[in-house]
């Protein structure tokens, strides 16, 4: 059986259904589960067993035996939250709870860290381990994240097999329901909708212009891809970059929504709350060339192949 933490959430609840797709219908699904908006993402999926995100550690503990692999997906991912206590013990402890259990029972652990880690990306954004610890997060989530990595990386004992995921900016089915935290084309798509236009940041950095702000948006199939490739690869353990590997605007992020929604551009710009003007990230761009260097060559979406999946085949058949 294989086992899927954060199992209704966004990414959790696509992999799920990729592995129904390829045949893997032994799942147990870990989640808080009891949250209408997020049970929808379950809807058709096969799954052998729920069970509670306060009650894996002891269930695992009862069932290892019977566990072939871990995808850790699950986590407090909300960049606002301050509580330091509760993303410790939801992000950095939990999946140290995990691996500990990985080590134990022999277990291979794919789990998900997070492009927070970069910060403002003053030290790029390379996943040479060797480089982890100079990275200065600019939030509580993303110094959780970090703090797992730099504990992961100086364990003696570790899984046999364990890979920890640095996401970068996910979109796809299945966010429906993460409110503010859903990517920008989600939210593109419901105010263009409603009001035929879009506003974005403007720019409060002169080595950029309005709308120039660039990320790694990354479709969420591509990255369900790189997680059934470590099923299979099972080896090169490490930490890794899983972004597009290239930047683009959000200007071209919001046209490549109106072009899939066939409607005439409509931007407007509004300045950024001036509480995170110094937190913003102007660029992130993830080196993927660590994945490619052991075999990964499946091509990702462009921004404008993965746009117009979403809103042409999800958003606009919801």
């Amino acid at each position: 059986m294989i086992v899927v933490t954060g199992a209704a959430g966004f990414i959790g609840s696509f992999l799920i259904k990729r592995l129904n797709q390829n045949n893997h219908t032994d799942i147990i699904a870990v989640d808080q589960f009891g949250h209408a908006a997020k049970e929808k993402n379950l809807i058709g999926t096969k799954i052998s067993e729920r069970v509670d995100r306060e009650h894996f550690m002891s269930w695992l503990d009862k069932n290892y035996n019977r566990v072939r692999f871990i995808f850790h997906i699950g986590a407090k991912t909300d960049t606002a939250e301050f509580d330091t206590v509760l993303l410790n013990r939801m992000n950095t402890q939990y999946t140290k709870d995990i691996w500990l259990r990985c080590v134990q029972y022999n277990i291979p652990l794919v789990y998900a860290s997070s492009a927070a880690t970069y910060g403002l990306g003053e030290n790029g954004y390379d996943d040479d381990e060797s480089k982890i610890h100079l990275l200065k997060p600019l939030n509580p989530y993303g110094q959780s994240k970090q703090d797992l990595d730099m504990w992961a990386m100086q364990q003696k004992e570790k899984p046999r097999f364990w890979v920890g995921l640095k996401f970068f900016n996910v979109y796809g089915p299945n966010e429906y329901h993460k409110g503010r935290m859903a990517s920008v084309i989600w939210h593109a798509f419901n105010q263009i909708g409603k009001t035929g236009k879009m506003k974005l940041f403007r720019s409060h950095n002169p080595q950029f212009k309005d709308g120039e702000q660039m990320r790694d948006f990354v479709y969420v199939k591509d990255v369900v891809d790189v997680c059934l490739f470590w099923m299979s690869h099972q080896k090169n353990s490490g930490i890794y970059n899983l972004g597009s590997g290239k930047a683009r605007t959000f200007l071209d992020l919001v046209k490549s929504v109106f072009k899939a929604m066939n409607k005439k551009e409509n931007i407007e710009f509004v300045d950024t709350p001036a509480d995170i003007r110094d937190k913003y990230q102007y660029f992130t761009e993830a080196n993927m060339q660590k994945l490619k260097s052991i075999g990964y060559s499946t091509p990702f979406h462009t921004l404008e192949e993965g746009t117009q999946d979403y809103v042409r085949n999800y958003l606009m058949t919801k």
